[in-house]
């Protein structure tokens, strides 16, 4: 599940991506998003260290993009915020780590299919950019929207 974090870096990220090239100062990201002011604050230090954002002091300062929001993908954020995609540690391609209670991984049919929901949802993540957010691209009905379901 997506941590309040990576929401709140998404929801910044999509502000600042809709302005640009302008930059925002952190209070009127934070008002603007409903997001706390030292949380996002934290946050957006974290996307500046990582070269997703960057940052200019002074009276006309504050954030905006280091690079074109067709550039900036959502699985480059949330890796960044919540750490690994995948919901085992052993089928994370980034953030591997053998689980302790597990005698043969290659047998391992929990294994198996986590690789394969990892797969499919880091496919998602790394080819949706905030361009194609802010775009509507791939919009989908929500389970809760479908009268099949």
């Amino acid at each position: 599940m997506l941590s309040q974090r990576g929401r709140y870096a998404l929801k910044a990220l999509l502000l600042l991506a809709r302005r640009d090239p302008e930059q925002i100062g952190v209070s009127a990201i934070a008002e603007a998003e409903r997001i706390p002011r030292k949380y996002l604050e934290a946050i957006m230090t974290d996307l500046r260290k990582a070269g997703i954002v960057e940052a200019a002091r002074g009276w006309n300062g504050g954030y905006r993009l280091s690079r074109s929001a067709d550039l900036v993908t959502f699985g480059e954020v949330i890796r960044l915020t919540d750490g690994p995609l995948a919901l085992l540690p052993c089928a994370s391609r980034n953030f591997y780590k053998r689980c302790e209670d597990c005698p043969d991984e290659a047998a391992c049919a929990l294994r198996q299919v986590m690789a394969r929901v990892r797969n499919e949802v880091s496919v998602i993540l790394d080819r949706t950019t905030l361009a194609d957010a802010l775009a509507g691209s791939g919009a989908v009905a929500l389970l809760d929207e479908t009268t099949d379901a």
